[in-house]
């Protein structure tokens, strides 16, 4: 991306956000991901704002993450980086947040707790008010009053469509369809409310504060089954046990998490398995085969 001599439009954009003129004086590039650029830029003010950049096309992908951060912000539970300013012209598109200092260590125990609380707000239904991503990969959230139809259709349908095109030979998609249609097994005993969720809660989109306050970041926010949260935590590990146990303290999981959570982790390693492939794809059917077999 070939923009960086030409700060102007993240310039008015912070100065009309913050009511005071915002002039460039340094910028140093961070570590922020593979899908966008990030940098903590500095104003001749001393003040500094976190910084995403991306390609004109991207907009909707950083307006799909403002939405999900305000949808948090709006709880009043778990804290979020501040949104300051988003925008675009002829040569980027930006997202402008709150720079925070952040560590790996602090309060897990809050943590546990404010994600009960988060998952507690709720929705009459399942989905979210637009469509967002998970990773680069597009995520449907189309309202739906049923958990299993939304799923089936949003999230694991989804995926494997996007495999019949990308991974069209093997067991994946003979073990996919055989997988779709049992989930209502999955669900016996088992009506999960429409909470609010991060959706992409792995260690990497969790840090604290230097006082040890808890913080999550790049959601792909929506109203889903509290267990997705969960499980992704569980995916790549980088939770605490403190976290786990003041979880299930305040708000108790059903003895049947243990199954689903696999299910819940398929729709990541599918997107994974889309998005890289390799031994994505084996781990996806070892998956599939795991579940069938429970």
């Amino acid at each position: 991306m070939r923009f960086m001599n030409d700060w102007s439009a993240i310039a008015a954009a912070i100065s009309q956000a913050t009511g005071q003129t915002f002039v460039l004086s340094d910028y140093t590039s961070t570590s922020g991901g593979y899908i966008n650029q990030t940098f903590r830029i500095t104003g001749r003010d001393n003040r500094q704002f976190f910084l995403k950049l991306n390609e004109v096309q991207q907009y909707p992908l950083l307006l799909s993450e403002v939405a999900g951060l305000k949808a948090i912000a709006a709880t009043n539970t778990l804290r979020v980086p501040r949104v300051f300013a988003h925008g675009k012209n002829d040569a980027y598109s930006f997202l402008v947040l709150e720079y925070l200092e952040l560590q790996s260590y602090g309060n897990a125990k809050l943590l546990g707790e404010q994600l009960a609380l988060m998952h507690r707000c709720t929705s009459a239904r399942f989905g979210f008010k637009q469509d967002n991503h998970i990773g680069a990969t597009t995520q449907l959230n189309a309202w739906t009053s049923n958990w299993i139809t939304f799923f089936r259709e949003y999230r694991l349908g989804f995926q494997l469509r996007l495999a019949r095109q990308k991974n069209p030979g093997g067991k994946l998609l003979p073990l996919g369809e055989k997988l779709m249609e049992s989930l209502p097994d999955f669900f016996i005993a088992y009506t999960p409310a429409p909470s609010l969720l991060h959706g992409d809660l792995w260690s990497g989109n969790h840090a604290y504060l230097p006082d040890g306050t808890p913080l999550i970041f790049d959601p792909a926010a929506y109203y889903g089954d509290r267990e997705c949260d969960l499980a992704m935590t569980e995916l790549f590990g980088g939770f605490s046990g403190k976290f786990y146990e003041a979880y299930r303290e305040h708000f108790p999981l059903d003895p049947g998490y243990a199954t689903r959570r696999d299910l819940y982790n398929l729709y990541h390693i599918l997107n994974h398995a889309n998005m890289f492939g390799g031994g994505y794809v084996q781990q996806s059917e070892q998956m599939m085969q795991k579940l069938l077999a429970a």
